[in-house]
């Protein structure tokens, strides 16, 4: 453990590459540095008292990801049997302490959440959540989130990233977001999910076409996610297709506003009110495993 912003956090440290976690705060990545260079944007006046709602870092998606509406009361789900619970936007896992596990050789680090009475009442499953960073070199980040259903009974989730990438907003115009191939969506005023248009190969981040939508994949990736910025030499890939991972659903796309210095590109398992609507929504067998995984790789001397 080490002090940043007068908290107890956990370094990673790799040939110059410099990881900060916060376990105790919904297991929160805060930042990644590679070679003194911001990757994961985390703000200086971060508000400590309200981790979760920081723009910045990396929060943790989970059970459930996005906003979910019952009656038009956003807040709420509905479970197969007709019972109503509230649930906070993007679940509750960002909120809740973790409980972490440093790999021997201080490279990686390993953070579970297990459900409790408080979970139970707005989510009335047993489950075991775990988030894992590794470095694995001076410029790549492996990362995993991994859910065990420890219950009797089929666990319904979707679980995601919200990544949030420095980038000066004075370069959004000359930053360009290349995707797999894609179908694009967005969630409606009501919480409805728009029906799906196709989706471009390459944007730039000034494009209003991509603010909050999803871009939903049409297969597994052969290439990874690529975010370059030119002006500021940052070539940034992320590999959604390692070994042993179920699946990514989507690629989500948002920012603040127009002068926020950071742009999300967040991978996730499926979409806003899945358990209503079914896009993305998985179902975990009793006693069962499953990990979602990617690789984020800051690329030196990429076009």
């Amino acid at each position: 453990m080490t002090r940043f912003q007068q908290q107890d956090i956990v370094e990673l440290h790799c040939d110059g590459a410099r990881v900060r976690v916060a376990p105790q705060f919904g297991g929160r990545l805060l930042s990644w540095s590679v070679g003194g260079e911001p990757i994961i944007h985390w703000p200086d006046d971060a508000d400590w008292s309200n981790v979760a709602r920081v723009r910045g870092g990396n929060p943790l998606l989970f059970p459930f990801l996005g906003r979910h509406r019952v009656d038009g009361r956003i807040g709420e789900w509905r479970d197969g049997a007709g019972v109503v619970r509230a649930l906070p936007a993007h679940g509750f896992a960002r909120d809740l302490p973790f409980t972490p596990t440093l790999d021997a050789d201080g490279r990686g680090l390993r953070m579970t959440l297990v459900d409790d009475a408080a979970t139970r009442a707005q989510y009335p499953f047993a489950f075991s959540f775990e988030a894992a960073y590794r470095c694995v070199d001076a410029h790549t980040l492996e990362v995993a989130l991994t859910t065990t259903n420890r219950g009797d009974e089929a666990l319904p989730y979707y679980a995601g990233h919200h990544f949030y990438f420095a980038l000066p907003h004075t370069v959004r115009a000359q930053t360009t977001l290349e995707l797999p191939p894609t179908e694009r969506r967005l969630q409606r005023e009501d919480g409805s999910i728009a029906p799906a248009v196709s989706g471009a190969p390459r944007y730039t981040l000034d494009d209003p076409e991509i603010h909050d939508r999803f871009h939903c994949l049409t297969s597994i990736p052969s290439e990874p996610v690529r975010l370059s910025c030119p002006p500021l030499n940052q070539h940034i890939e992320l590999d959604l297709h390692r070994p042993g991972s179920v699946p990514w659903y989507a690629i989500t796309t948002w920012t603040e506003t127009p002068a926020s210095n950071f742009y999300c590109v967040e991978p996730w398992l499926g979409l806003p009110d899945a358990i209503h609507n079914g896009f993305g929504l998985r179902w975990l067998a009793p006693g069962s495993t499953e990990t979602a995984a990617l690789r984020i790789k800051v690329v030196a001397g990429a076009a």
